[in-house]
């Protein structure tokens, strides 16, 4: 039984051995057949490497030719250009040389013409001294003939046509005129009384004096004080005279500032309601009050700004606005005069087809200069441009507020039309109040004016010196006359005379044939 059992074994031993020489074996010739298949794939990849690199290779010699044949093409081009640059020049010579020659023929020929042309003149000048000499002797005997000499002879033509030429030329000036102004001059009417119309604008008059109503007479004594001490307070205090006189139950507030002359009557008027007048408590209700006008000078201007739809202004600009409502301008209050140069601007301007916006702007800000806080010599117009640039308005704001007088030249459309709504303004009836001496006197110097030519009958201005009427004898003026007198009539009262807006002259003429049946 062991020994079977270790025959097994053995066999087992031997199978194993056998079966691992039988593996080396096979792997061994496995490993020959991958050695020999690598160096045939080896070899192959050779010969196909080898075979693209000449397909390469030849490649690139065929793009080299082709690039070559290009390169010899584009030089042949050129050359052909330059070929042809080189002949047109060689063309340009000839020809250059071919105008010369010609030119130094045609200079001799120019030289010879210039000879013939001076003998020309030596002759006609010969042949002009014989004309003189001929006419000197005509003249000399026309002189024997007449009896006058050739100088007098045309000073008495000269003085006879002297009157009908310049009949003649006046009527062609003012013909010229006519025709000019025809079409603009129906456009500009238009455009003012279209403007014109959509103002209603309240007449406004300011003067230097306020009254302050009292309830008695006795508060008098109470604002004057013991020895005068509460009025000299009041009066130091505020810049403004209080004149308590005789009036019943008034008290007169003198000051040309129309802010001071406002503080000194709300002062007054606290002072007088609440019962305590000394002079503590009037410095203490003055200084309150000039801040409440403060106050109510910038709320002045918002408001204003706000209603003409004007953005943007600068504080400091805002607040010279409302400043504007306590400052008068020939009895005309400033405030309301720039509202409505303004509001005039703006219309204008829109009917130009110009920015309304801009033209209000300017139109409001024309009078800035006119309510400064210290004493200054500058032009209002040339003191109001200057703030304008200071705070930042365009140009064209800026050359409409200095030169609205003239006092700087005009470079924009909105310079004229803020200066033509600014007189618009100024001259309209009951606008601003003149004293009554000087506007008599100005109404008789017009028609002192018209007076002073010859054949004048009758002057009178009318329309609060807006037209003067001036009536002729028609016997010493005829039509002719009569349109040259209203010419020279205009044009010396407007050399001469000073006058708000316009002066229409109207010479009338009439001839009457009256005859009495019986």
């Amino acid at each position: 039984m062991g020994g079977i059992i270790i025959t097994g074994i053995v066999g087992m031993v031997l199978g194993y051995f056998i079966a691992q020489i039988l593996n080396k074996t096979r792997a061994s010739s496995i490993i020959k057949e991958a050695k020999i298949n690598a160096d045939n794939l080896i070899k192959e990849a050779k010969v196909e490497g080898e075979n693209q690199k000449k397909q390469k290779l030849l490649q690139a010699k065929e793009k080299f030719i082709e690039l070559k044949a290009e390169h010899e093409k584009v030089i042949d081009e050129r050359n052909r250009k330059l070929v042809k640059t080189e002949n047109r020049v060689k063309q340009k010579e000839s020809k250059l040389s071919k105008e010369l020659s010609s030119n130094s023929k045609l200079k001799a020929s120019l030289e010879e013409k210039m000879k013939d042309c001076e003998e020309r003149l030596m002759y006609i000048d010969k042949q002009q001294e014989a004309i003189d000499k001929i006419h000197d002797q005509k003249v000399k005997q026309l002189e024997v003939i007449s009896g006058m000499s050739a100088t007098d002879a045309k000073a008495q033509l000269i003085e006879s046509l002297k009157e009908s030429a310049k009949t003649e030329a006046m009527a062609l000036i003012q013909d010229t005129i006519e025709e000019a102004k025809m079409s603009a001059k129906q456009e500009a009417k238009k455009i003012i009384i279209n403007t014109i119309q959509r103002i209603g604008a309240e007449e406004a008059v300011d003067n230097c004096v306020s009254v302050f109503n009292l309830e008695s007479d006795d508060i008098k004594g109470r604002i004057i004080g013991r020895e005068g001490r509460n009025i000299r307070a009041l009066e130091a205090a505020t810049g403004v005279e209080i004149i308590v006189d005789d009036t019943p139950e008034a008290v007169i507030l003198s000051c040309f500032d129309s802010v001071r002359r406002e503080v000194a009557r709300l002062s007054l008027h606290k002072l007088v309601t609440d019962g305590r007048i000394h002079p503590a408590r009037i410095e203490d209700v003055v200084a309150k009050t000039q801040s409440q006008i403060e106050e109510e000078i910038v709320e002045i201007g918002k408001r204003t700004v706000i209603d003409l739809g004007i953005h943007g202004l600068h504080p400091e600009l805002i607040r010279i606005v409302g400043r504007m409502k306590y400052r008068s301008s020939y009895g005309q209050n400033l405030l309301q005069h720039s509202r409505e140069v303004a509001k005039l601007c703006g219309i204008m301007a829109a009917e130009l087809g110009l920015n309304p916006k801009l033209a209000k702007r300017a139109g409001l800000l024309h009078d800035i200069g006119k309510v400064p806080e210290s004493e200054n010599e500058t032009p209002h117009a040339l003191l109001g441009m200057q703030w304008a640039e200071k705070y930042g308005e365009k140009p064209e704001v800026c050359n409409a507020i200095g030169a609205h007088h003239d006092e700087i030249e005009m470079t924009s459309l909105l310079s004229p039309i803020v200066q033509v709504c600014d007189g618009i303004s100024g001259a309209r009836p009951g606008a601003r109040r003149q004293i009554m001496d000087s506007y008599i006197q100005r109404l008789k110097d017009l028609e002192n004016v018209a007076f002073g030519f010859k054949g004048v009958n009758k002057a009178y201005a009318i329309q609060a010196g807006r037209e003067l009427r001036v009536i002729v004898d028609s016997t010493s003026v005829n039509d002719e006359q009569a349109s040259k007198l209203s010419f020279e009539i205009s044009h010396k009262i407007q050399s001469e005379m000073t006058y708000p807006g316009q002066v229409k002259v109207t010479v009338i003429r009439e001839h009457r044939a009256v005859q009495i049946a019986r």
